[in-house]
């Protein structure tokens, strides 16, 4: 009996070494995971800043200073260039080791690897838009230049020395959760977040769409539903620019291909945006400008940014950059600040095509047979056989829809025309920004400036304000790439550029400030065909009233403004909602919320009931209002909010306000109603299960971790505001970096914040320590000094010496 025990005890002992150490459905092999020498718990820290004051490093060639705040915003301070790229590879990768590799994974196509099987539609489909082309382009562009090649170069061996000194134990936390090590970085990698970006800021397109709703509903009800110039924009140029050069005027025009699309790839979130804004010396307090920027993207555990500060013989710049990536993106240097916004313009185009045969080796073009070019993609998938993918290209870009991809729209051979694919110089314009001292010198650094497109806000210490809109844009004629187009027909393809000299930029106005939230970039004065389907109509409005109202302006009030509330959605459409509702029968809840409404001042703010009512409200009757939608069976965008608004005022009995499945015959002011008490009822169910109509906790913004780790994200964050508000708060999505930077002779008086920390351990007590603050609008004061040496607020000194 005790022999049957004892070879009992050493099977179960031997399973259960095996189980702990052996990744199973995901599992981490929980033997190493919850190792006190060398699992989770090492990647626990104390609240106290517990770093080696001296490190030595092989490949430094001079000692470099790095000190923290404490916001733990790493100041480096170098002798030169390479060190100081150096030392920020290893410092950044110290912070956001995990989230590098993430990102390089993402842009790669690369997440099965660590992800499985259900990852590879994604890793799929970020393959054939070409993410990797895009940033290999950039890479031998940067290489080509020897100042920009060292950078990268140095940068990247900063990243690699630090993970050359890590063992298990060091991992960050996600590598042991999905049991895999971090690989050595590499130059190209150092160069991702171009296809990062511009994935995100310039994929956005509806040429399909656009197709489709031109064919089922005719020329004319299409341009009803889908105008392209409201006659209530407010573009980012002024009304009224005028313009002194002779443009380049393509002259074409063709129908939309009768093509059918029943499904269409992922777009980037149409909540992407942000806002900037500047004011000159004449309408601040102070006298010196003051510039602002908040770009809204998805809100993340980490955060899509880290704040550095870079200091060497030729440069002393600070804001924030993408993990990864050597150049700050927004920020301030001793004389200047600039930020960006994303600037709407059609920067992808679909070309059908045709194939001499089944073998798909040549395509037509010009009536004649070209050669195709054929890649196989091999995407290795974690426990699983690689997957193979073959993606062909032709001279427009990749084939993107074809039989083995989207198959299910048939035939559909549709090739796509990315302006990103095509080299470019953004990180050399980035870098000559990092370093630029006056508006000529940051002008110059735009033309190299190839993408996504941006509004540029600018400031300098000698009260110059301005903004620009570079990027590479074609010269499109009329509606040229707003639907599917035939790519055997060469006329279809645009064969210029506008040239940089005629690009959009306003200088010093009279009104004393500028600005932009992601609206039309211009009115029709300015003589180059302008498109994208997704501009903003109430945040620009909001942010320019504002400016107009207020004088002797101080930093506080534009961080005011970054945090405003004021739903000017709400303030455009509610009086008349509010006057079509057939109150005679009203009972006591409609009534309440009636009142609740009526009584609103339209500013969403966190702890108010009327945003909710509002916002479901909302979303019921654009629902019934474009209900037909519903039934159609081919890709198609609804009407935007704008226009939904426009058409119920002037077009109140329009045919499409009729709702299907009733026998009546609606008008604008029936559905109203209709959704009024739809509203109501959503509204009863709500508080059946919830205590509270309070509107962040309704909205519940979300800041998530990159995995959608629930114990690594933070929920229901106590903030108002929501999309098309100027504090762009909403559920994922929302302000990613605040800034506000005042110019004066002395150097710029900065302040930030964004909804995160400098860490992306979870381990760590600091980590997501800013959210609150972000959310209750209170900013940081950044340190930053123009000579090297001490600086206020120092908690912790670190010094990098060579090996």
């Amino acid at each position: 009996m005790k022999a049957l025990r004892f070879v009992l005890s050493i099977i179960i002992v031997c399973t259960l070494l095996i189980v702990l150490n052996t990744t199973i459905d995901g599992v981490p092999p929980l033997g190493k995971f919850l190792s006190p020498h060398h699992g989770f718990w090492q990647n626990a820290e104390t609240p106290d800043i517990k770093l080696d004051k001296t490190v030595k490093l092989d490949g430094l060639s001079e000692p470099v200073l790095v000190q923290y705040d404490e916001q733990m915003i790493p100041h480096i301070s170098a002798s030169n260039q390479r060190d100081l790229s150096f030392v920020q590879g290893y410092v950044t990768a110290k912070d956001r080791l995990w989230q590098m590799d993430f990102y390089a994974r993402v842009v790669f196509g690369r997440l099965s690897e660590i992800l499985g099987t259900r990852a590879l539609d994604f890793d799929r489909l970020q393959r054939r838009i070409g993410l990797n082309t895009m940033t290999q382009n950039m890479y031998h562009e940067i290489i080509k230049d020897d100042e920009l090649k060292t950078i990268i170069s140095a940068y990247t061996q900063g990243v690699n020395a630090y993970i050359d000194q890590l063992n298990y134990a060091d991992y960050p936390v996600e590598f042991k959760l999905l049991d895999y090590k971090p690989e050595r970085w590499s130059e190209l990698k150092s160069c991702m977040a171009y296809g990062l970006l511009s994935n995100t800021l310039s994929r956005s397109e509806a040429d399909l769409e656009n197709t489709n709703a031109f064919h089922l509903f005719g020329e004319e009800l299409f341009n009803i539903l889908y105008p392209e110039k409201p006659k209530n924009i407010d573009p980012v140029i002024p009304k009224g620019t005028q313009w002194d050069f002779q443009p380049l005027k393509p002259d074409f025009s063709v129908m939309p291909e009768n093509q059918i699309t029943r499904s269409t790839i992922q777009k980037p979130d149409p909540l992407n945006g942000s806002n900037n804004f500047a004011v000159s010396g004449k309408k601040s307090k102070s006298g010196n400008p003051i510039l602002a920027n908040e770009p809204d993207l998805q809100l993340t555990l980490p955060s899509i940014w880290h704040t550095i500060h870079l200091q060497s013989n030729t440069t002393n710049v600070m804001g924030v950059t993408v993990p990864g990536t050597p150049v700050i993106l927004i920020g301030f240097n001793d004389s200047i600040a600039w930020g960006v916004t994303n600037s709407p313009r059609d920067q992808v185009d679909w070309y059908t095509i045709e194939f001499r045969d089944s073998t798909r080796q040549e395509y037509r073009y010009n009536d004649q047979w070209f050669k195709t070019a054929k890649k196989i993609e091999q995407i290795d998938i974690l426990d699983a056989e690689p997957f193979y993918d073959t993606i062909i290209n032709v001279h427009y870009g990749p084939l993107v829809y074809d039989r083995n991809f989207h198959s299910e729209n048939g035939k559909l051979n549709a090739a796509m025309k990315w302006i990103a694919h095509e080299k470019s110089t953004t990180f050399k314009a980035m870098h000559k920004i990092n370093q630029a001292h006056n508006h000529h010198e940051f002008t110059m650094a735009l033309k190299d400036f190839t993408g996504p497109p941006q509004n540029f806000i600018f400031a300098s210490s000698n009260d110059t304000i301005a903004l620009h809109l570079p990027g590479k844009f074609p010269n499109k004629w009329a509606q040229q790439g707003k639907f599917l187009m035939d790519g055997s027909d060469p006329r279809q393809e645009y064969s210029s550029y506008i040239p940089f000299e005629h690009h959009l930029m306003a200088k010093n106005p009279e009104k004393g400030f500028l600005s932009s939230a992601n609206q039309h970039p211009a009115d029709s004065l300015y003589p180059y065909y302008t498109y994208d389907h997704n501009y903003e109509y109430y945040r620009n409005r909001r942010i320019n009233e504002r400016l107009s109202t207020l004088n002797k302006v101080e930093p506080d009030d534009l961080k005011e403004l970054q945090n405003d509330n004021f739903n000017y959605r709400a303030s455009e459409i509610l009086p008349l909602l509010l006057d079509s509702l057939d109150t005679i029968s009203f009972r006591e809840q409609e009534w309440k919320y009636f009142n609740t409404l009526k009584n609103w001042d339209y500013f969403s703010e966190s702890e108010l009931t009327a945003p909710t009512v509002y916002e479901m409200w909302w979303d019921h009757l654009y629902d019934l209002l474009w209900d037909e939608f519903d039934t159609i069976q081919v890709a198609i965008d609804r009407p935007n909010t704008n226009t939904t608004i426009d058409l119920i005022k002037s077009r109140p009995n329009f045919d499409l306000w009729d709702i299907l499945e009733t026998p009546t015959k609606e008008n604008a002011k029936m559905v109203i109603n209709l959704s009024y008490q739809k509203t109501i009822d959503s509204l009863s169910s709500w508080m059946e299960t919830k205590e509270s109509l309070e509107w962040y906790k309704v909205k519940n913004t979300s800041i998530n971790h990159l995995l959608r780790l629930s114990p690594f994200s933070e929920t229901g964050v106590k903030i108002g505001g929501y999309k098309n508000i100027v504090n762009a708060a909403s559920r994922n999505h929302g302000p990613s970096w605040r800034m506000v930077v005042e110019l004066t002779k002395d150097g710029p008086i900065p302040w930030g914040i964004y909804p995160g920390s400098q860490t992306g351990n979870p381990g760590n007590p600091r980590y997501g320590h800013m959210i609150d603050d972000w959310a209750t609008g209170n900013y940081h004061k950044l340190t930053f000094n123009r000579e090297p040496g001490s600086l206020e607020g120092i908690q912790f000194k670190q010094s990098f010496i060579p090996e």
